[in-house]
């Protein structure tokens, strides 16, 4: 199967007109239907339903968009891997958690381009799930989780304890006087915890996924969420945010995965050695 075939089924996918698919690869509307027809012919089902006057993918097409996306990026790596070998680069494949990012990776990253040499990343965002099985599949290097799960062939690794300090945009706001929160998901421990110290005295006004949401939301429009004590240190200190005193606060474990027998075992033990916490 010619990768060109999963290219335009996976822009058709997208678009659901052939005419708006041919213009954005550049090619004509003749070829993007005889490149789907070709598909459907080795697949031997239809990939969309043309019934209509919009086009439709089938259940079939449904199940396709996945695996091409799988096959896509394991061909993306390949290339790459095997066009810089010979410039003598490392690639580094990295899979994340949205908000994980935020509070500790950025600044690893950066650590990363400073201290080893010859070293090409690469960046992804994925669900839990979708970590583990990127991983298994060789697609990434490292997967970076909060809470991971047990497989024999994969290594894991704590890699830094977050504190998470209760901050609102009002001064001198006392626990008993909090009326609203907005919950932050740090995952399944700290969110039960949440719900204990929280549910019954206070009302949770709005639930967001990713701590920077939440950061932009108060700063903003005012008001109390539990954030790492590394995003909000400098508007602590500038009095633009305000610790609630007594306020229990919370810490998150985070962990990278990678491969036991990863071929480049070395490459992520160092990488991984720029967190000060497996330093100490």
């Amino acid at each position: 199967m010619k990768i060109e075939l999963l290219t335009t089924f996976l822009e058709v996918s997208q678009t659901l007109h052939f005419r708006a698919s041919a213009d954005n690869l550049y090619i004509t509307q003749a070829a993007i239907s005889s490149r789907i027809k070709l598909l459907e012919q080795e697949l031997g089902v239809l990939l969309f339903d043309r019934s209509q006057k919009r086009l439709k993918l089938t259940p079939e097409g449904h199940r396709l968009v996945k695996h091409a996306n799988e096959m896509m990026i394991m061909w993306q790596k390949l290339k790459q891997d095997v066009g810089v070998s010979e410039g003598n680069v490392s690639q580094l494949f990295v899979g994340s958690m949205m908000s994980i990012w935020d509070i500790v990776l950025q600044d690893w990253l950066q650590k990363i381009d400073r201290n080893l040499d010859d070293v090409q990343l690469h960046i992804q965002n994925y669900s839990p799930l979708e970590l583990r099985k990127q991983l298994l599949a060789r697609l990434i290097d490292i997967a970076f989780i909060f809470e991971p799960p047990y497989i024999e062939e994969i290594v894991t690794e704590k890699v830094s304890t977050v504190p998470l300090q209760l901050v609102s945009t009002y001064q001198n706001l006392e626990l008993d006087q909090i009326e609203s929160i907005i919950q932050v998901d740090y995952g399944e421990a700290v969110n039960s915890q949440f719900i204990r110290d929280f549910f019954d005295t206070t009302t949770i006004k709005h639930t967001m996924s990713q701590p920077r949401i939440a950061l932009n939301f108060i700063t903003e429009a005012g008001g109390t969420a539990y954030l790492p004590r590394q995003m909000c240190f400098d508007l602590i200190r500038k009095k633009k945010l305000f610790l609630v005193e007594k306020a229990p606060v919370y810490t998150r474990e985070i962990f990278a995965m990678y491969l036991a027998k990863s071929n480049k075992a070395d490459l992520i033990k160092d990488s991984l050695m720029l967190f000060p916490y497996l330093r100490n």
